[in-house]
């Protein structure tokens, strides 16, 4: 039984995670898994389907809301929808004015989330870091595909959501950036601001038919392999550093937003920042690290 304390703690851990979502390039998946709460997480949303539908029907709503957890759903959610209200301007001011110190930020929180994770496999054998090193590798593969042409067929819209909800899922791989990745960035979000029904609607029900279905599969993987698991999305967070790495330049222009932004492709670079940018950059890598340590510490307590 979770106390008000414990209730208002998951609320900050859901507002931590979408504050990390609102950021491509970071997971919400992953500030779960720093926070201890990604396991419960995903076996509550794998606990999800059709029999959800029938205990409804057959014991009313407060044997579902009991039985499938759904408080923890809800106040999760609420932290997290409230992060996306308070913090998206802020954020996007922050992309705007400051994205290398931001990038630092969680380029530090992302750095000391590995070997937290990594603490959670007990053996420290060759077998480990094979893993943890193909998790590397497959998220940098995924990770430096080139955009796709973009499409706003519906049809394409809902695979598409399909595919980012599982990326959201786990720790270091961002759904916006598989979004940017499959084409699909800039007709989600165009839709958004039309409020094209149509297209929402097809997006939101292959992020439904992703979320269910792949949840499952990651809560059975993670019940029978559990170690295996963990040391593989440790390599997920290792891979996925360098689309946060601080240094950037710009590649190749991709779309203009409606306000006449334009977004761009990005290539890491060597550090080329003047000293009290440099000093910045660091502080703004060790504060991300920082908080990393210290949720750490206090869950451990």
């Amino acid at each position: 039984m979770r106390s008000l304390k414990d209730w208002s703690g998951l609320a900050a851990k859901g507002f931590a995670m979408g504050s990390a979502d609102l950021v491509p390039g970071v997971s919400g998946g992953t500030i779960a898994f720093i926070t201890g709460i990604y396991d419960e997480l995903i076996s509550t949303i794998a606990g999800l389907g059709i029999d959800t539908l029938k205990d409804l029907f057959k014991g009313g709503l407060k044997l579902v809301w009991t039985k499938y957890n759904l408080s923890f759903l809800a106040v999760l959610g609420l932290g997290l929808i409230s992060a996306v209200i308070i913090l998206s301007g802020s954020i996007h001011w922050l992309q705007i004015e400051y994205p290398t110190e931001l990038r630092a930020f969680f380029f530090g929180l992302v750095l000391a989330s590995a070997p937290v994770l990594s603490r959670e496999v007990k053996s420290n054998t060759v077998r480990k870091y094979l893993i943890i090193l193909l998790g590397v590798l497959i998220a940098l593969t995924i990770t430096s595909l080139p955009p796709a042409v973009q499409s706003n067929s519906p049809v394409f819209l809902t695979i598409s959501g399909a595919i980012a909800i599982c990326a959201m899922l786990l720790p270091g791989i961002s759904g916006s950036f598989i979004l940017l990745i499959l084409g699909a960035y800039t007709p989600v979000i165009t839709a958004l601001s039309n409020f094209d029904i149509l297209r929402i609607g097809a997006f939101a029900v292959g992020a439904l038919i992703g979320l269910l279905t792949f949840s499952r599969v990651l809560s059975r993987i993670l019940k029978n392999h559990h170690s295996t698991t963990i040391a593989l999305l440790t390599g997920f967070l290792l891979g996925s550093l360098h689309v946060i790495w601080p240094w950037k330049r710009q590649i190749e222009m991709l779309y203009t937003h409606s306000d006449g932004r334009e977004e761009w492709l990005l290539g890491n670079i060597l550090p080329n920042s003047t000293p009290n940018e440099f000093i910045l950059i660091i502080a703004s890598v060790t504060i991300g690290a920082l908080i990393v340590t210290a949720l750490d510490r206090f869950s451990r307590i």
